[in-house]
This record gives structure tokens, sequence and C-alpha cells, in this order.
């Protein structure tokens, strides 16, 4: 069933200032903490809209989408992905000489409703596995500091179930697919793989931070499930054979982008940021050792936890320690507000930006300004010239429309993981998921592929990157 969800405030301001206003910090609570670049067509939007019978039960949904329409000083018309699919209006209406009411209004599709029971607490029951079907699962993160790169993981995942049946299935057995929102919180992360497993889903593709994907892992080591780790991570030991982690590594991401940076500019020294858990910590680890073999030096590094909003301190650090280079492992809306807070105190002026989860939609949410010049190193760019690319693009628009948020590293890889899977598992159809993880690291198309559906999703190779005019533009060709 669909619904709609509906909130208001009043403010003390004519129409034309309350419009104004909209995405701007300034702004505070009363405009629902939009964030929003520029009031055009296409802007990138970030609204929180509060959700509950009560004030006592209420909760703020973020959600994450695109400006589809503008009526100035009347009308904003926003059509997001995240956390669910859905159109957002915000209507500023006159109440007298300088007083606007501003209103909300969001549809809510049968999904976003399912969303919103089960983060209230509610359980809805799944329907059992056909007989002619084998069920798999995803989780990503639909809200929480991961949201913002996590945008389109739910369309490719569907994208590659439906080219999967398209071509026969599994042996003749139908693709179904679940996926769930971790809400960037490794004990929901295991909480809801437990669901997965028990809705009958035999592999999960964990499309989430190496928090949740520990946690997940520990949860459902018992339950005998192939788990792919199908965004970049850090690695680890002792897996297992029923454990595939694909997507860059860090080490080869800062390998990269090490000595370029420093023959192009001349700086050396280097101020690591990155937040309290092990992907930034293997990432400043890969660092201490990529960037003297690269001439240069670290000077200092910072941590942060998870959701912070606030790096003036570690900014005046980092202005006070004299480097000339800022590498930066945080993720999501956290690098979003970090480089945006960068940018306005500045620190451009005085030091290179390098980031390793710089990808269209984190760029996009940054903003153009404010992104200009950050570097990166990915496996896979939208606009990249990979063989197959443009088909995919199309493809995806066709399926999802204009307004669906952009392709990145982050969201191909699981595209790229279930296609690789799904010939893995055909080729070698033993249930056991050790067996089925071994054979898709062999399927994995050979080190170095890079035509798109059969990437080398374990050691891609990189593609140097800059944004440039709000979007990531390549250096040079994948090596």
């Amino acid at each position: 069933m669909d619904t709609t969800l509906m909130a208001e405030s009043v403010v003390d301001l004519p129409p034309a200032e309350a419009y104004r206003l909209f995405g701007r910090r300034e702004a505070g609570s009363w405009l629902f903490q939009a964030r929003c670049e520029s009031l055009t067509i296409g802007s990138t939007v970030r609204v929180t809209l509060p959700v509950g019978p009560g004030s006592a039960r209420r909760f703020g949904v973020e959600l994450l989408g695109r400006l589809s329409a503008v009526r100035p000083n009347s009308m904003i018309s926003i059509e997001h992905a995240q956390p669910w699919r859905g159109r957002l209006r915000v209507m500023f209406d006159r109440q007298g000489p300088r007083r606007t009411r501003i209103r909300v209004r969001a549809d809510v599709s049968s999904t976003g409703v399912e969303w919103l029971v089960r983060h209230a607490g509610g359980v809805l029951p799944v329907p059992p596995v056909a007989r002619d079907a084998v069920r798999i699962g995803v989780v990503t993160s639909k809200s929480g500091p991961a949201a913002i790169y996590s945008m389109a993981t739910e369309y490719l995942a569907e994208l590659a179930v439906d080219e999967v049946n398209e071509s026969g299935g599994l042996n003749g057995r139908r693709l179904e697919l679940l996926v769930v929102d971790d809400a960037t919180d490794p004990a929901l992360a295991a909480a809801e793989a437990r669901r997965l497993t028990g809705a009958g889903c035999r592999t999960i593709f964990a499309c989430t931070t190496s928090s949740s994907f520990a946690a997940i892992s520990s949860a459902v080591r018992t339950e005998g499930v192939l788990l792919v780790h199908a965004v970049m991570n850090e690695r680890g030991d002792g897996e297992g054979p029923s454990v595939v982690r694909f997507g860059e590594h860090p080490a080869a991401q800062i390998g990269r982008m090490a000595g370029p940076i420093m023959r192009a500019t001349g700086a050396r020294n280097w101020f690591l940021v990155g937040e309290e858990y092990s992907w930034s910590y293997g990432a400043h680890a890969a660092a201490r050792i990529a960037v003297p073999r690269a001439a240069g030096r670290v000077i200092g590094e910072a941590y942060t936890p998870t959701g912070t909003s606030d790096y003036r301190q570690i900014i005046e650090r980092i202005q006070h320690s004299g480097a000339d280079v800022v590498l930066s492992s945080l993720i999501g809306a956290d690098e979003v507000e970090f480089q945006r807070q960068c940018a306005a105190a500045g620190l451009r002026s005085s030091a290179r930006s390098l980031s390793l989860v710089m990808d269209e939609p984190t760029c996009a949410h940054i903003g153009a300004e404010a992104a200009e010049g950050i570097w990166t190193a990915l496996g896979y760019l939208q606009d990249g010239t990979a063989a197959g690319n443009q088909d995919l693009v199309a493809r995806y628009r066709a399926a999802y429309g204009r307004w669906a948020p952009p392709l990145s590293t982050l969201s191909e890889t699981v595209y790229e993981a279930i296609l690789q899977y799904a010939r893995a598992v055909r080729a070698t159809p033993e249930d056991s998921a050790g067996l089925q993880g071994r054979a898709l690291l062999q399927h994995r198309s050979g080190s170095g592929g890079t035509t798109i559906g059969a990437r080398d999703l374990l050691t891609p190779r990189l593609y140097l990157a800059e944004a440039r005019n709000g979007g990531l533009h390549m250096l040079d060709e994948a090596c």
C-alpha cells in the first residue's frame, strides 16, 4: 500500500526569503535541515523529514535525491532514492505580510512503508522461497552516513538479477533478491543479515562499511552462507573460502595517487584523516608505507567517530601542521561535511586533497565548488571508457529514469559481483558456500580485466580522477 507523510512549520519570513534559505545551513531545523547547493533542477539535496505519531516517538528520516522541479518562491519538488524511492514536495504559502507556512508532502511507496515499519521496530513477514527460485540478499545502507554512496546499490542489484533471469537464471532457477538497510550500524547489519538467512538467502552481498561487514560475518559464520563484501575494503586475514571481499584496496589506491600528486605539485607532507574503525585504520597503515616509498612523509593523522559533522578542530590541526597533502578515508555524509568545511576554511589554497571514497554521488553532494581539485583512484567511473560502460549506463537510465542517482564504483561493483556469482554457480552448481566462494574467485575474469560485467573485482585496475565542474574527470586510463 502507498501512503503520504505530511509535515509543516511556520516562520516569520516572507515566502521569497524562506524559499531562498532552502538548502542553506543557516536555515536550521525549520526548513527540515535541508542541504542543497543551488535551487536548480538536477541539484542534489538532503532533507530530514520528522516521522512518528507524537513528539516522544518521533524520529527524523533523511531523504536523499535531486531537485526535479522548482517554482521560485512557491514550490520545490524532489525525486529521492533513499531510504526509499519517492517524491517530496516542499510548498511555501504566504501567511500574512511576513509569515510563511512551509509544508512538506512525501509520497511513500509500499517499500517505503515497509522501511518505516521496520525502522520503528515492527516485524513484517517474508514470503517463502519458491521451489523454482534461488534467493540472494543484499545488505546496503539506505540511511545513516553511508547512504550517500549507497544510493544506486539497490537499483544495480535489481538490474543484475533481471539480467541473470533473462539469460536463464541459475541453471533454470530464477534468482530472487531481498534488500535490507543496515542504517550504517553494525548491530543492525548483523540483525538484518540473520533475517536474510532466516528468509532463505544462501548468499549475501554486503555493500556496507567494514564495521558492518565484520558484524555480518560474525552473525552468519555458522549458517553455511556465502558472504561477498562488494565495496572497497581493507581486506582481512583468516576469513575462509565462504567469504569473498571485492573492490578497491586502500594500499593500491594510495600507491596509484601518491607519486603522481607529488610529482605534479611538489607537495611532500601528508596529513591523514579517517574514522574510528578498521577501514581507516587499514588505509592509514597503507599510507604510512606507500607515502615514504614515493618520497613523501606522513606528518599527522586524526580519527573521528562515524557521523561527525564538525571538523573545525581537525582542519585547524592540518593548517598548523604544515601539511600540503590531505588524504581522507572518510565516507559518505562525513566526507561531504569534511570537504565542504575544508573548502570554506581555505585549506585548498595550501594543501592538495586526496580522497579514497570520492565517488560520483559523494562528489555531487559536496558541490562543484567545494569538491574542485580533489583527486581519487577508483576501479569504475560512470563516465569511464571501459568497454560496455555506455551500454550499462543507457540500460540503467532506461530502467530507472533521469533522476536516478549516478552510478559509481561503490554501487557498480555489486552489479558485477552478482553477474559473476551467477556464472560461477552455473559452472559449479554444488550447494556449498565454500565451493561457491572458490568458484566465484576463479570466475572473477582474471587479473586486470576492465570490461563491464567481467571486471577483475579482486584486484581492479584503477582510474586516476579529479573532481572538476561537479563531476569526476579521468586523468589517465586504468592501470
